[in-house]
């Protein structure tokens, strides 16, 4: 062995390291100088890296595995303690017992907010409305985000509150939905990711005094979010959707010792963005660009969510006549706005649920190689949830990663009898987050949380790509031909998801020069049965060889 020079600051003994670098696959300790990996060898080897003041973290025969990175994860939105928290409420009955509740406990309050409806909970497979609403609410104004934060759901005094009528329709936080027959809108608004999620969608919302919206409300969803996934062993989170004021909330947690994961944050391209915003957001990037916090990614939509209809398909929704769902952009627009940017050298993370909106943007990558010449662009695809199979090799074919989250195929989320299911219809279920099918084709699989619309624990995602079956309970496995095994989603959460975001020459294996970022498992996830995946904690947590977070619950 190469024996060091100057002792480590601190050594990893006893330890049975899955380093995901085919070089060297396993090692039993390593040892860390400076934040960086020194070496990797056998515990009998491990003495000559020891001085007096090293310390030494002994495994006791863990597993050890990077840190985890979590390509697609909104620390920002998190989870609000200010608001009713409507997470498994299945019905809308259920729904009211919660306001109910929360009104009781917090009287005379000036607004009712809640968060994670789910769509399935209101009957009849229709959108909610502010009728829906009213009898628990009355006169105080109440706003509900869905659990994936595309749509929002208003009472009667919301909608007074806000502004809203069948005259001002087109909002800056969404686009208000009316009764086809009378014109009205009926209380329920989407386009919320997409308006209410950007710059200006939020400053309108503080401006019309919507608590949820004010900075500090923000960055104590930030900082509680920071504090769940460090815990989880997530060491580098990618926020996917920021302006430039979100990003004074980072340099806050940083200041503040919140910031123990490390940080990738992309900028939000909405519909307006202009070659001055351009120019600011590569300027931020410059600034904002080292091992804790990095800006440059944009994050762009081609198209919704399937849910509510409003992801674009080929082939219409099962039972909705003729309704396809829409594109953001003409085809023809979106390849020549992708074209721009990669002219320019961003690169994009483009939001797409629907084979159609997929197609779309397969179509503008393709259309910006040949106008711009091929470049190591690692566009990426974000959701991949219906998949027309002629698709999928060109993921490989153009350099696209597909960026998921396998937490949502799960069949207690989108399966029978849930509105995902439902709406694509069986014949279309073979195209459901086609994580296999991907990999087989050669595509890089950048895995992930999209924390708050599913649970951020890693644990969860892993056990479901691997089993495709519900997290909680029994249950039979849905589009279980589309299972990877649990080396492959391993790899999607570290190295995968570090070549997505440009960091595997720092990041996502554990290899002599790279960041000291490792979790070590309560179990090994890679032997046990994979009913026992869920459950695995982080018991301790390595970022940049300083240990930031312990655990003993098992």
């Amino acid at each position: 062995m190469n024996r060091s020079t100057t002792p480590a600051d601190l050594v990893l003994t006893r330890a049975r390291v899955h380093t995901v670098d085919p070089a060297l696959p396993e090692a039993e300790a390593l040892a860390v100088r400076d934040g960086r990996i020194v070496w990797l060898g056998t515990d009998a080897d491990a003495s000559a890296w020891v001085g007096p003041d090293t310390r030494i973290l002994d495994a006791g025969g863990r597993l050890v595995l990077p840190g985890f990175i979590d390509a697609h994860n909104h620390v920002r939105l998190g989870s609000d303690d200010a608001c009713v928290q409507l997470a498994g409420a299945r019905t809308l009955e259920e729904i009211h017992e919660r306001i109910r509740a929360w009104r009781a406990a917090h009287p005379g309050t000036a607004w009712i907010e809640a968060e994670a409806f789910d769509y399935s909970a209101i009957p009849g497979g229709r959108m909610p409305t502010a009728a829906d609403l009213d009898p628990v609410t009355e006169d105080t104004p109440a706003l509900v985000l869905s659990y994936d934060v595309h749509t929002v759901w208003l009472n009667t005094a919301a909608l007074h509150r806000l502004g809203i009528d069948r005259d001002h329709l087109d909002l800056p936080f969404g686009t208000a939905v009316t009764d086809p027959e009378t014109g009205e809108p009926t209380g329920f608004v989407k386009d919320f990711a997409v308006k209410g999620l950007s710059r200006d969608g939020h400053r309108a919302l503080r401006e019309l005094g919507v608590p949820w919206a004010a900075p500090d409300r923000q960055y104590g969803r930030l900082a509680k979010s920071l504090d769940d996934a460090i815990g989880y062993g997530i060491t580098t989170v990618v926020e996917p959707q920021n302006s430039l004021d979100d990003l004074a909330l980072f340099q806050r947690a940083r200041a503040e010792g919140r910031l123990r994961s490390r940080i990738v944050a992309a900028l939000f391209h909405p519909r307006g963005t202009t070659e001055a915003d351009l120019d600011a957001f590569a300027a931020a990037a410059r600034t904002f660009d080292d091992d804790r916090l990095r800006v440059g990614p944009l994050k762009l939509y081609i198209d919704d969510v399937v849910e509510p209809r409003t992801a674009a398909l080929l082939e219409p929704y099962t039972g909705c006549g003729r309704h396809r769902g829409d594109t953001f952009y003409p085809p023809e627009e979106f390849a020549a706005l992708l074209t721009g940017l990669d002219a320019r050298g961003f690169q994009c993370f483009v939001h797409a649920t629907g084979d159609r909106g997929i197609r779309t943007v397969l179509d503008a990558v393709a259309h910006a190689r040949a106008a711009n010449g091929p470049r190591d662009a690692r566009h990426q695809i974000v959701h991949v949830e219906c998949l027309d199979p002629a698709d999928t090799p060109r993921f490989a074919e153009l350099g696209v990663v597909a960026c998921m989250q396998p937490r949502h195929a799960a069949p207690d989320i989108a399966g029978p009898g849930q509105d995902w299911a439902e709406n694509i219809g069986p014949d279309r279920w073979h195209k459901a987050w086609p994580l296999r099918s991907l990999w087989a084709a050669g595509a890089v699989l950048a895995l992930s949380s999209d924390w708050n619309v599913a649970e951020m624990d890693p644990m969860a995602g892993i056990y479901t790509a691997v089993t495709r079956r519900p997290l909680h309970g029994d249950g039979e496995p849905w589009t279980p031909e589309e299972t990877i095994d649990v080396v492959t989603a391993i790899e999607g959460y570290t190295m995968g998801s570090a070549y997505a975001n440009f960091l595997e020459t720092e990041r996502g294996s554990l290899s002599v020069g790279k960041l000291a970022d490792f979790v070590v498992l309560s179990r090994d996830i890679l032997r046990v049965d994979p009913e026992r995946i869920p459950g695995t904690v982080a018991e301790t947590v390595v970022v940049g060889g300083e240990v930031v977070h312990t655990s003993t619950q098992d």
